[in-house]
C-alpha cells in the first residue's frame, strides 16, 4: 500500500467553494480508482467552526450526486496545515493569507487553477442564485479535471501514468 496523500481545499468561510471542491475531489479519486488512501478536507481562512455548507451549495452537489449535507466548517490552523501535502485555494487572496500567516507552508500552497497553469480566482457564489452555485461547481470541476495530472505529480504519485 502506498503512503497516504493529504489535500486541503481552502476558501473564505468553508461553506461554499471548498466543501464543493472537497466533495468533487473525493469523487474524482474514487472514479479514478487510485489505490492510495487519500485524505481530502476543506477549511476556511475566515471560517468559524461548525457551520453547515450553504443550502444552495448542498443542492448544487446533490445535483451531481454528491452529499455535502453533513459538512461542518473549520478554520485553518497551523496544526491542520502541517498535516497536508498540498493546499489548494480558491482565490489568490486565500493563498496570500496562508503564506503570510504561515510562511513555513508557502511551498505547498497553490491556487486550484494553478494546477493547470492558470492563476484565475474562483468567485464566491455566496448570496447568488442557484445557477451561480451550479456555475461555480462546474468551474471547480473543470479546474480539478485539468489539474489532476499536476496534482498527482506534485504529490509524487508513482502509480499515476
Amino acid at each position: 500500500m502506498s503512503k497516504e496523500r493529504y489535500i486541503l481545499f481552502v476558501c473564505t468561510a468553508n461553506q461554499c467553494r471548498s466543501p464543493m471542491a472537497e466533495a468533487m475531489m473525493k469523487d474524482y479519486i474514487k472514479r479514478m480508482d487510485l489505490p492510495t488512501n487519500w485524505i481530502v478536507q476543506s477549511a476556511g481562512t475566515w471560517a468559524e467552526n461548525g457551520h453547515p455548507a450553504t443550502l444552495s451549495g448542498v443542492k448544487a452537489m446533490a445535483h451531481r450526486g454528491l452529499d455535502t449535507s453533513l459538512h461542518q466548517s473549520q478554520a485553518i490552523t497551523k496544526d491542520m496545515l502541517n498535516q497536508f501535502d498540498l493546499i489548494l485555494t480558491m482565490e489568490s487572496g486565500h493563498k496570500e493569507a496562508i503564506q503570510i500567516e504561515f510562511p513555513e507552508f508557502s511551498r505547498k500552497v497553490f491556487m486550484l487553477s494553478e494546477m493547470s497553469g492558470s492563476a484565475i480566482n474562483i468567485e464566491d457564489p455566496i448570496g447568488g442564485t442557484f445557477e451561480n452555485y451550479l456555475n461555480t461547481a462546474n468551474e471547480i470541476e473543470e479546474w480539478i479535471s485539468k489539474g489532476i495530472p499536476n496534482i498527482l505529480q506534485i504529490l509524487n504519485y508513482p502509480e499515476y501514468k
